[in-house]
This record gives C-alpha cells, structure tokens and sequence, in this order.
C-alpha cells in the first residue's frame, strides 16, 4: 500500500507547471446594452456607490464599479436626467459629480433593500457559462506536474501515480488511514497540482435582482500580471481556489448565505471552490452528519450541478465543476454506505512509513528546522516507536520530536542539539506514558 512521508513544509514556489489562463472574458463592454445585466442594476449599484462616497468623479465611479470608462459615463447621464446627481466640478474634461438630494433619498431606499455597491456584477447565466468552460475536468495532469508540486514531500511512485489518476479524473477522492500520516497534507498537495493553472472569478454574480458575492481575497489568489489590458474588469484573473473546511462545516454553510443586516448573498463554500480544489478534513467529524452531507451531494457529484435556494425559496442551478478530497481517520466502509462510496471515484490509504524512509524525513526535518543531531538517533527513535510503544512509523513523528527539541532549547535559551537526553525528553513530553 502506498505511504506517505512529509517534512511538514513547503517552500518551493517555483515547481508548478506553467500555463495560462483559459478563454474568459477579455473585452471590456463599452455601453450598457452590451452588458449581461439589466441597466437598472447598473444604476442602482452606481447610485449607493455615489451615495456611500460621497464626492467622485466619473473615473473615479468607473474604477469602483469595475465598469469602463465609457459606461460609468453613460450611468451618469442616466442618473443626472433623474436629478438624481449633479455635475460640481471638472477635472479637465471628467466630470466631478454628487449625489442630489433626490438621488440621496432614492439611495436611502435601495440600501434598505441592499446594500451591495461597489463591483458590478455578471449575470449568473454568464458566471455558469466561464465555470463549466475552467471545468477541472479539461485539466490534463501528468507525472512531472505532480512530482514538482510534492517536491517538498518524500513520496513513493506508486502514490504520485495514484494522486495524478485522481486529479485527472476532476472528481472526488478518499484519503484515509491513521491520524499522523499526512492527509491533510496531500490533500493541500493536490490543490498545489492545479494552482498555477488561470480562471476567472467575478466579484459577484446578480439572479433575480439579488446579488451573490464570490470573489473572495482570503481564498482567490489574483494575479493581475496576466490579466488582459482591457478585459471586462467585473472579473479577476486568479489561480485555481482551494478551500479547506473542518469540523466547523454545517448544512447551513452548503447553502447561500444570506447576511440579514447587508441583504445580499455570500457563496457558499463549494461554490466559491468551483474550478478548484475542495478539501473536507476531518470527514466525519463535521457538526453535519456524515451521511447527511453525502446525500447532499448525491447529485451534484454525479451531475456536476448544485442546487442553492435563495431567501423566497427558489432554488437556483449551479456548476458544480471541483475536485473533492475527503480526507478521515475513519474507516471509509464505517462512514458511508457502498452505494455512496462507488461516487468517490478514487480512494487512497496513507499509512505508516517504512524504517528507511523515516530515517530520511528525520534528516529533512532536522535539517530544515536547524538541529544538530548524534548519529543514531533517527534509529533509536524508529526503536522506541516499535519496540517500547508497538506503534507503526508515521510521518509526523519527525516534524513533532524536532519541534518539543526546539521548544526545549528555547525556553532553556540555547541552541538546540538532539542528543540522547534531548530524544528522551522529547518522547516523554509527546507519547503518552505505558500504564
């Protein structure tokens, strides 16, 4: 069965394959008719902008609406044939315009409605149309793209084989076996596979009159210089997303959230994972049931398609276009029923690490961290796991000895050196004492 060996650490940045963006919206729309939304959108986004800022002139209204230059300006005419805003000023031949007290008190009641200004947003038929064009799906991953992103990790062939077929297949995967062996750490792999690779997300997508924000800074990582000079700025050019959700997943956080206080949505996790990588950790150790989750996907991962319901009740389709990586201490079988286990395309056990590996993960980390150590100690170490505690290897063991050595030192204000003292100290702190 194939294992995994991990330092624990990744600082190799330029090991990705390149490429570029997929075709995407590179032209900038220079009216409102040539627009995905309908021109009262448009306005009433311009208007609690003007309103929230106060003073701006149309560049200025352009660059927050992520509109052009030419459609923040007709905007402008529109709402200053509604005496809505007013002219104050020049800055050479760009207006400087504020809101009126008519346009102030129009605002008032847009806000109450929503508060959503800023970044114009897609029609949602266009934000389904780009996701299911940067399906993860068309990636083609081959044996060099996975080797350069688990450079950082010591890993067997045979698991890379495994890892790449995964991410080929764009769909689901199981990585299970014992706490310590690096599950998380594949997992974070794999979303490493697929992170150079370009999408674009919008900032926020409009259904029915409501707004559903996606672009998110925390999670989308932008890369401005390959973003076409006059591409529709409503959209931002970012690597493929990875989220990570633990024990915190609810139901409630599959479906959109609705802020009572903003009034608009925010996407939900996989929708904001779409074109990349979702990671469930911890899986069965959610506040929702593991079953319960599972039947919640039941046709998305065979349909690629979500179902999300805004606040009246209508539910909404939406590209389900990721990968999944389940990843559990738990026994697969224990966890869900066959039926829903055939779903999850790719299983993968990562178990404990041979001696000899082990000895070479030691080393690594070691070195990495900066501690000397005496020649024997992985080996004495390996010896105290299997003899004094019948444990099998794992791959964190390394990272953790190392770190209670370096805490050690610290607190003792000395270098740290692993000497046989060190180990002791080391392993009486970490394992659990033999009754």
């Amino acid at each position: 069965m194939a294992t995994l060996l991990s330092m624990y650490g990744y600082d190799n940045d330029d090991d990705f394959v390149e490429s570029g963006p997929v075709s995407g919206p590179t032209h900038k729309p220079q009216t409102i008719a040539a627009l995905d939304v309908r021109q009262s959108i448009l306005e009433d986004i311009a208007l609690k902008t003007l309103y929230l800022s106060g003073s701006l002139s149309v560049l200025e209204l352009s660059n927050r609406t992520q509109l052009s230059y030419e459609v923040a300006n007709e905007l402008f005419c529109k709402l200053r044939a509604e005496l809505l805003c007013q002219v104050t000023g020049m800055t050479g031949t760009v207006p400087q315009i504020a809101i009126t007290s008519q346009g102030r008190s129009r605002a008032v009641d847009l806000l109450a409605q929503s508060h959503y200004s800023g970044a114009a947003p897609v029609s949602f038929e266009s934000y389904a149309e780009q996701t299911r064009k940067q399906s993860v799906k068309k990636v083609e991953v081959h044996a060099a793209h996975v080797k350069r992103a688990f450079s950082h990790l010591v890993i067997e062939n045979e698991m890379l084989r495994q890892l790449g077929t995964a991410l080929n297949s764009g769909s689901s995967v199981f990585l299970y076996g014992p706490p310590g062996t690096g599950k998380t750490t594949v997992a974070e792999g794999l979303s490493r596979v697929l992170a150079d690779d370009e999408v674009w997300i919008p900032y926020a997508v409009e259904v029915d009159g409501q707004i559903i924000t996606i672009y998110d800074p925390s999670i989308h990582k932008r890369v401005p210089e390959s973003e076409p000079k006059n591409h529709d700025s409503r959209w931002v050019l970012c690597h493929r997303p990875a989220v990570l959700v633990g024990g915190e997943l609810t139901a409630e956080m599959l479906d959109l959230q609705f802020n009572p206080t903003t009034k608009f949505y925010v996407a939900p996790a996989q929708m904001k994972a779409n074109n990349g990588v979702l990671i469930i950790d911890d899986f069965g150790r959610q506040r929702i049931r593991p079953d319960e989750l599972l039947n919640r996907w039941v046709v998305p991962l065979d349909r690629r398609i979500d179902f999300l319901t805004l606040a009246g009740g209508k539910k909404i389709e939406v590209p389900f276009e990721m990968l999944i990586v389940f990843a559990s201490n738990m026994d697969p079988a224990e966890l869900v029923d066959p039926a829903f286990l055939r779903r999850i395309q790719t299983k993968i056990r990562i178990g404990e690490v041979s001696d000899d590996n082990f000895n070479e993960i030691f080393c690594r980390v070691a070195a990495q961290n900066q501690v000397p150590f005496d020649i024997g100690i992985p080996n004495d170490l390996i010896d105290f796991i299997h003899v004094t505690l019948k444990q099998e290897l794992r791959s964190c063991y390394p990272r953790d000895i190392v770190n209670q050595v370096c805490w050690a030192a610290q607190y003792e204000g000395r270098k740290p050196y692993l000497d046989r003292s060190a180990l002791k100290q080391a392993v009486e702190a970490y394992f659990l004492a033999k009754s």
